[in-house]
């Protein structure tokens, strides 16, 4: 069985009494108004790292080399960047690590 973190904030449509969770999915609630632990929020500090210092003729160039960095990724890029030790500790306690 695969096992699915997402990670939400605590924005009130993430929350309902009649959610009905799979056993292989968790929901990690990040604290209130702290995007810094967001795990994508590092992921995107990854790909935007010096395009502040490079001009794009247009919004097409500037996606062409959006994507080539994401293509640059891979499972143990992503894992360095995002697996934070919270993240870790939730797999540990659920018993999927």
């Amino acid at each position: 069985m695969q096992l699915h973190i997402l990670q939400l904030d605590n924005g009130a449509f993430h929350l309902s009494q009649t959610l009905k969770i799979p056993e292989n999915i968790i929901l990690l609630f990040q604290p209130p108004h702290t995007p810094q632990v967001n795990p994508i929020e590092r992921l995107w500090e990854e790909v935007k790292r010096n395009l502040s210092w490079e001009c794009f003729a247009n919004l097409d160039e500037l996606r062409t080399v959006i994507w080539q960095r994401l293509e640059e990724l891979n499972t143990s890029i992503v894992a360095n960047i995002t697996g934070w030790g919270f993240i870790l500790d939730a797999l540990f306690v659920s018993g999927f690590s």
